[in-house]
């Protein structure tokens, strides 16, 4: 199926490996020129250099830092210049699992305000800046990469993925009228370059009964940032392969 890809352009944050450059790499193969990006320029540089030879597509490296507004100005503002537009936008920049796991005698404000300021306001600050872009072509995606935890309890972190749904619905509304979607796909455990067996293994108790690749949560992003999507909008996707035993309406 050709998902009308060709030719777009697509920013990735937390692109330089596991889900991230995932991503990255279904758009890149659908057509799409990729601004990978994050923290760490010799990670980012060899997760572009990577993606651009198994694709054959321009991949650039930009390094960003989302919980700074300047820095994700300046990260639009290079796409901008040296690929000349924005029309997707994937927000997958977080620590994986977040800083605060334990019970609440032991939680840490600063480490779950750093959570926040990470996932919610780092997506929220990324939406923000390339939705004029999208409005002035009349036509953008964006997806925010969640998580289960936001759905069941046991993980105080969790409570930024639920956040994450909010904020979903919220930009999805103001921006539907400009032809811009604003989705959210829900990982599960998900088999990344640094999965062991043992690992995956265990996470294989979900409905499908195997840990789902990386690769997979890279295409249903494909499809929701494609113009075959254009009637999906403001939705939370569960790709964990069915690991929660309950359906959300």
């Amino acid at each position: 199926m050709d998902l009308g890809l060709t030719g777009r352009v697509a920013i990735v944050t937390g692109g330089s490996r596991g889900i991230g450059k995932a991503i990255a790499g279904e758009l890149a193969r659908e057509g799409a020129d990729v601004a990978v990006c994050g923290r760490t320029r010799e990670t980012i540089g060899e997760a572009a250099e990577a993606l651009a030879k198994d694709t054959g597509r321009r991949i650039i490296p930009v390094v960003a830092d989302t919980t700074k507004w300047d820095s994700v100005t300046r990260l639009v503002e290079t796409v901008v210049a040296q690929l000349g537009r924005v029309d997707v936008l994937v927000n997958n920049a977080a620590t994986p699992g977040g800083l605060v796991s334990g019970p609440l005698a032991d939680a840490d404000e600063a480490a779950l305000l750093e959570d926040l300021n990470t996932k919610v306001l780092g997506y929220l600050r990324c939406a923000k800046a390339v939705a004029p872009h999208m409005r002035e072509r009349g036509w953008g995606r964006i997806i925010n990469i969640g998580g289960l935890s936001g759905r069941r309890a046991g993980n105080i972190s969790g409570l930024r993925n639920a956040a994450i749904v909010h904020l979903t619905k919220t930009l999805a509304d103001q921006l539907g009228a400009h032809g811009i979607t604003v989705n959210l796909v829900h990982p599960g455990p998900t088999r990344t370059e640094r999965t062991d067996e043992e690992t995956a293994r265990r996470a294989s108790s979900n409905a499908i009964r195997r840990m789902v690749d990386a690769r997979e949560i890279g295409l249903v992003v494909a499809f929701l940032a494609s113009a075959k999507a254009a009637a999906v909008t403001g939705v939370a996707v569960d790709a964990s392969g069915g690991s929660i035993p309950v359906m959300f309406q």
